[in-house]
């Protein structure tokens, strides 16, 4: 009985210590947070426009406001999602919104900020990473890195599974694809490319790529490498604004 005790000790102790792969995806990550933008991200309001839409992140004594403003004929039509709270406003009068389609817009408030302040979201406490190894794409060497999410805490699309190619030299992400299980599923590859600095914090734009054919999304990059992927669309920010957030 004393022996199967030992046992049950040790293999407690064993499967609460880090994975060595998952330490260093964490230190990586980190460090291409801080080449990035670093604490900017937590004190800075941040502006930019994307399809012809504008995005705004506000920060006030530490909790965000991620907003989508866009016009229709009707006038002023403001989206805002605070933490999982979703509520939508035409020119400043709230306006009712289903409890399906808040999820609907507050998703995809929640997407194109996501992007847009890569890598920094990826230390939300539901990302789990892991460190694939290392590869080589256009001569350069990156850290290929598998990011899950946990369900609690993950989102609806907890379930897709995203990498990350972190430049070894500079820990910037150059490439990123991830495997989709909405409308349908899918997969997407992205190039990144235009990278500029506004007041500290790292943006880019993306060649947004897809397979041509059923493959695996840990296998994208290697058929990048080989041409076999189809251009779909190019992700560019516009307009760009960053400036320190609001703090009493």
């Amino acid at each position: 009985m004393k022996n199967i005790f030992v046992v049950l000790v040790v293999v407690f102790f064993c499967s609460c210590k880090q994975h060595p792969h998952t330490e260093e995806a964490q230190k990586i990550i980190d460090r291409s947070i801080e080449v990035a933008g670093g604490e900017l991200y937590k004190t800075s309001n941040i502006k930019f426009r994307f399809r012809e839409i504008d995005y705004v992140l506000e920060q006030q004594n530490g909790k965000r406001a991620l907003k989508r403003i866009q016009y229709s004929d009707s006038g002023k039509v403001t989206d805002i999602k605070r933490g999982n709270a979703f509520e939508r406003f035409l020119d400043e009068k709230p306006l009712p919104v289903s409890d399906s389609m808040a999820t609907v817009y507050g998703n995809s408030v929640n997407s194109v900020h996501y992007f847009a302040l890569l890598p920094y979201g990826l230390n939300d406490a539901a990302v789990r990473k892991e460190l694939l190894g290392e590869t080589q794409i256009k001569g350069k060497l990156f850290y290929k890195i598998k990011v899950s999410f946990d369900e609690q805490g993950g989102g609806n699309d907890y379930e897709d599974v995203y990498l990350y190619w972190i430049d070894k030299e500079s820990f910037t992400p150059g490439y990123l694809a991830y495997e989709f299980h909405t409308n349908g599923g899918g997969m997407r590859f992205r190039e990144a490319y235009n990278e500029r600095f506004v007041n500290g914090i790292r943006f880019v734009d993306y060649n947004n790529y897809k397979p041509k054919g059923l493959t695996k999304v840990t296998e994208l990059d290697d058929l990048f490498e080989k041409g076999k992927l189809e251009l779909l669309s190019k992700i560019e920010l516009k307009n760009i604004e960053v400036s320190p957030g609001n703090y009493n």
